[in-house]
């Protein structure tokens, strides 16, 4: 008896599947790659008026930055030579340097402080905040300069009638204008430094 029938072509009739291809037909379930997050760019219009607010209110630091150094600031002891000259003492001298470190110490904590304040405007964050800042804290050290000499004109006035070789009180004073740039510099070192700690493509503006 056999063990199979045969076809009438000559093939077996047995219950053995015929064999398929496996890979047929799995191209339709493989997955698409997901498509790249967008880059956000930058936002001029949006944030052109706040900045504008920004500079400011970021100036008007210049007019407590004035008073506190005017009275931070050590005056010179001079005394008067003629044609009204004066002569600062020996050590006096050293007082120059003085109110201009201070100044300069003073403008950079507040650089700081407003690169902090700054940045905690998430809606706002980005390049055009960070120019705004540093704008508006060049405008303030130029106020407290301007400001800070009247402060301190003020608390140490001129005698009214000096004679030769008296000593005179000087108000201290910035023979420089190098100390303008501590607190813009000041500003976008905090600025950059939260932006690079943060990570995120947006800054976290759409958190906010």
């Amino acid at each position: 008896m056999a063990d199979s029938a045969q076809a009438p072509g000559g093939e077996s009739c047995g219950t053995r599947a015929a064999p398929e291809r496996v890979g047929a037909g799995v191209e339709h379930l493989l997955v698409p790659h997901a498509a790249a997050a967008p880059v956000p760019r930058v936002v001029v219009k949006a944030d052109l008026l706040p900045a504008v607010s920004a500079v400011s209110l970021v100036a008007l630091l210049g007019l407590p930055l004035g008073w506190l150094w005017s009275r931070l600031a050590p005056p010179q002891q001079s005394v008067l030579g003629p044609n009204g000259s004066l002569t600062p003492l020996l050590v006096e001298s050293y007082h120059a340097f003085d109110a201009i470190a201070i100044f300069s110490l003073l403008s950079f904590g507040t650089g700081l402080l407003t690169s902090s304040a700054l940045w905690w405007v998430r809606r706002r964050r980005g390049p055009v905040l960070l120019v705004a800042g540093v704008l508006g804290a060049l405008l303030a050290s130029w106020i407290g300069v301007r400001t800070g000499a009247s402060f301190a004109a003020e608390l140490y006035p001129v005698p009214t009638d000096p004679q030769l070789g008296d000593l005179v009180t000087v108000a201290p004073e910035i023979s420089t204008w190098w100390v303008l740039l501590v607190q813009p510099l000041a500003v976008a070192l905090g600025y950059g430094l939260a932006a690079s700690w943060n990570g995120l493509d947006d800054l976290g503006r759409r958190r906010a």
